[in-house]
């Protein structure tokens, strides 16, 4: 399919919120706590899309067909929900918004991994090219460019907190990508993009408040509310969550996942604009050859025969 300027903006502008979620949510550490921060998020993303999507509020009218595959949802609403943004958060207190954005670019090496041990998908010898280039980007952003002292390199904690999101989200991705019989179109019911995003922040709720019922008992500073604070919530909760997800899940429809695996990488680029401009931290030289090893890692992967055998689910949530 050729790229319509429609498309291509369809294709830009998840990676343009998901960067304006890392620097948002690096601004705002000093007002709110992590965990706290991710469980009202999708809190008031619940309650939108009970007001805009009929088939959302269907969902919670008639339980039983959600009943019957909990297991699914539950383990998908603590891979995605749960477990991802709320790491992503506690990375941005000690992380930058740029560094967040380049390792959580290395995805595809993740999922080549999960895809190889947990559903005998063997990668190919470009996808192996492909992920050596994007590790080499990741392992030049935590050694802060000196890869010689990589052996000796002290990790910034919130560096290997998203390593940890990265991970997680490979996961949650292959299980949209190869879901149970019970999960496919055919045998499952005919839910549209609304209900099974709020069939997943059922679940994704009750992990998001219980870490950040655990967090407050461990004892966090309080929420400082303020106009800052409230529209910083609002955009977490609209631009990242809802309007990214229906954007990218129709762009990957029209487009194809390896096509949408290039705009999504955008995501750094977009992420050293926003934190150079709104926080005043430049990015470095490695910063930049870090993106380029990783695009080119991207490019390698995707050329031909590189694509065929894993394919990324059409619409992940929303990062």
């Amino acid at each position: 399919m050729s790229l319509t300027p429609r498309l291509a903006l369809m294709l830009t502008l998840p990676p343009l919120l998901w960067a304006g979620n890392a620097v948002v949510g690096r601004s705002v550490g000093p007002l709110v706590p992590p965990l706290l921060l991710n469980a009202m998020r999708w809190t008031l993303a619940f309650a939108l899309l009970l007001l805009i999507a009929r088939p959302a509020r269907a969902l919670l009218q008639d339980l039983a067909p959600l009943r019957a595959r909990w297991g699914y949802f539950a383990l998908t609403g603590l891979l995605g929900m749960g477990c991802y943004n709320a790491l992503q958060y506690q990375a941005l207190h000690s992380s930058t918004a740029l560094n967040v954005t380049l390792i959580a670019a290395s995805l595809p090496v993740w999922m080549l991994a999960v895809g190889a041990l947990l559903y005998r998908v063997w990668p190919t010898r470009r996808q192996l090219a492909g992920a050596l280039l994007s590790l080499a980007g990741v392992a030049l952003v935590i050694s802060r460019g000196h890869l010689e002292r990589l052996a000796q390199v002290q990790f910034v904690r919130g560096d290997l907190l998203m390593l940890l999101a990265v991970l997680s989200w490979a996961f949650y991705s292959w299980l949209l990508a190869r879901p149970p019989a019970h999960m496919q179109r055919e045998r499952r019911p005919d839910w549209d993009w609304s209900a099974l995003l709020m069939a997943q922040m059922l679940f994704g709720l009750v992990f998001g408040w219980a870490s950040a019922g655990a967090e407050q008992a461990i004892g966090v500073p309080p929420v400082q509310w303020g106009w800052p604070m409230v529209a910083a919530l609002v955009y977490v909760a609209v631009g990242p969550s809802l309007i990214a997800y229906r954007c990218w899940g129709l762009g990957v429809a029209q487009a194809g996942p390896t096509l949408a695996a290039f705009f999504g990488n955008l995501t750094p680029v977009f992420a050293a604009l926003m934190s150079a401009a709104l926080l005043g931290e430049w990015p470095a030289w490695f910063h930049g050859a870090a993106f380029a090893l990783i695009a080119a890692g991207i490019v390698v992967s995707s050329g031909r025969g590189g694509a065929g055998k894993l394919t990324a689910p059409a619409a992940p949530t929303p990062r």
